[in-house]
């Protein structure tokens, strides 16, 4: 422990592998240190894996990675209590290999991920926490863990510990993550033969499904579900924002969202005769662009959920965990190469990087959907309702015609919002999404 490493790598999920991975492979001694049993060992859960993201970092990947099924139809459905409006876009050009997106379960993922750093020449240490960074002034230096002679020194140290980064705030790079900027998610993986799983999707073997849905199913909270298909198996689960849980009158715990969507009749037939093995909870960092907290200084960076990369828009967070790691490693790569040391300006690369890659520009485009959702819960409570019983009164037959229909369904807009609400939330949602 006592040796110095051109790179620490603090943790060993997507983000912290990739870098890991990303600088060993180019000759770099790397230390990874994970505090885990092994890595992965704490994500139980199922995710969506992007496969872009992995391609630039392990380009066959696909020969031996544990994947679970190769992602060929989208859903988003929005609820009221009983019904959902929604929308599909399924096809065929996502069966055609190369894949664009898998379902996995993170534990198996993670492991092999780990496999391949080990095979590039990193050192991996597990059942190790770090408890803080070694400063030298205002220069990071290395870190200090909970074992005998636990000190352990490096050029560069990337932070990839996680949401709310407790190295990060120790060190005083940022503060205590305020509770509007993070989701709390609850998820459940439910066991069934995967001729089930097949019939009840319309999908062939190794085709799965992804759902996504938002409405009456968060309790007026800002959050959304989500349901997608493994091998023999289906991961759902439900996430709203951490301020409106402290914050909801109605004080629904988690678990009872969960439930109360299960038992929607649009999802309860999918995951009938389900058996539940896996029960996790866990954060998201969801604050969005405004909540990216700075991302270098001397001596470090931060990567993945540690630095809030997460879109939470369209729910993706592997990608850009994946690809923050790697253009961290880069840098440190660069920085080595350049023999200039190791201090912010030459590490500012990373920085520059990020803001021309998708994740800045996605982050940045969706920059006010978080104060705009949070601040106008009718999009998940009035608007759900109103767009159901828009869609039931057309499509029921019942002797009246359709316009009398179309006028009654205006007056429902107009008396739960008013004129002025419904064009004042019209541009709501375009700053939202523009």
């Amino acid at each position: 422990m006592s040796e110095k490493f051109d790179v620490i790598v603090v943790g060993a999920g997507p983000s912290g592998n990739a870098a890991a991975y990303t600088a060993a492979k180019a000759g770099l001694s790397v230390l990874q240190i994970e505090r885990g049993e092994y890595p992965g060992s704490k994500n139980v859960q199922g995710a969506i894996l992007y496969a872009n993201a992995l391609e630039q970092i392990i380009p066959d990947f696909r020969e031996d990675a544990p994947l679970e099924r190769h992602i060929i139809e989208q859903r988003m459905w929005v609820l009221d209590e009983e019904s959902f409006v929604g929308t599909h876009f399924r096809s065929d050009d996502y069966n055609k290999p190369p894949y664009n997106r898998y379902t996995i379960i993170r534990a198996q993922f993670d492991k092999w991920f780990s496999s391949k750093v080990k095979e590039a020449g990193a050192l991996v240490i597990c059942e190790t926490t770090v408890e803080c960074l070694l400063m030298d002034g205002d220069q990071v230096v290395g870190v200090r863990c909970d074992r005998q002679g636990g000190e352990v020194f490096a050029d560069v140290v990337i932070l990839a510990d996680g949401v709310n980064s407790t190295l990060a705030r120790k060190a005083g790079f940022h503060g205590e993550i305020q509770a509007g900027n993070v989701a709390l998610a609850v998820k459940e993986i439910l066991f069934m033969p995967q001729e089930t799983i097949e019939a009840r999707f319309n999908i062939k073997e190794e085709e799965g499904v992804v759902i996504e849905m938002f409405g009456k199913i968060t309790d007026g909270m800002m959050g959304t579900g989500f349901l997608y298909t493994n091998k023999d198996s289906i991961t759902l689960g439900v996430g709203c924002m951490l301020s409106d849980f402290k914050e909801n009158p109605n004080r629904t715990s988690p678990y009872t969202l969960l439930e109360k969507m299960k038992a929607h009749p649009s999802v309860a037939p999918l995951i009938a005769g389900g058996e539940m093995k896996e029960y996790c909870a866990h954060l998201i960092p969801e604050g969005g662009f405004y909540a990216v907290p700075k991302v270098h200084g001397n001596g470090w960076m931060i990567v993945g959920d540690s630095g809030g990369f997460v879109n939470a828009v369209h729910r993706e967070g592997s990608n850009l965990a994946m690809t923050t790691g790697r253009l961290a490693a880069e840098a440190a790569i660069a920085a080595k190469a350049a023999g200039k040391g190791f201090k912010a300006k030459q590490l500012a690369s990373y920085k520059q990087a990020l803001d021309e890659s998708f994740v800045m520009k996605d982050l940045h485009k969706y920059r006010d959907m978080p104060q705009v959702f949070h601040q106008n819960n009718q999009f998940f409570t009035t608007y759900p309702e109103l767009i159901n019983q828009a869609a039931r009164s057309m499509i029921t037959v019942d002797g009246i015609d359709k316009k009398t229909k179309e006028k009654e369904i205006f007056s429902n807009f107009r008396k739960s919002r008013s004129l002025t609400g419904l064009a004042g939330d019209a541009l709501k949602l375009w700053r939202a999404f523009r």
